[in-house]
Order: structure tokens, then sequence, then C-alpha cells
């Protein structure tokens, strides 16, 4: 039962520095692509795999953050 409250922390973790990073970029990098740009699908991955691994390494870091904190056990 414990493993899977963590999981979840992780997740909804994940979830949130995501949605924080793509309100905060997506503005950006939309104008710095371009409209047309922007429309094809190969300029829309490249930002969606850095958001994806930003995101993850954000995610590892607060959750250690967290267990060095002594907030979560695992």
């Amino acid at each position: 039962m414990e493993k899977s409250w963590i999981i979840g922390i992780a997740i909804l973790v994940f979830l949130v520095i995501t949605f924080l990073y793509w309100k905060l970029t997506h503005g950006y990098a939309e104008k710095e692509y371009g409209k047309k740009m922007w429309k094809q699908w190969g300029t829309r991955t490249y930002y969606w795999t850095g958001a994806i691994f930003i995101s993850g390494g954000l995610t590892i870091i607060t959750m250690f953050l967290l267990k060095w904190g002594q907030i979560l056990t695992f």
C-alpha cells in the first residue's frame, strides 16, 4: 500500500511540473519557431521530448528532496 502512494505522488509531481513547464514555455516556443513551423509534428515532438526530460529530472530531484527531508520514506 505504501509503494502505491509513493508512485501516485511521483506521478502527481511529474504532471504538475509538466503543466507548469508548458504554461511557462509554450508561448515562447511557439513565438520562437513561428506559427507555420509550430504546426509541424517534428517541432512539437522536439518540444515535448524536452518537456518530458526536464519534468522527469525535476521529479526525481523533488522525490529525493522529499526523502531527504523525511517527508517520504522509500
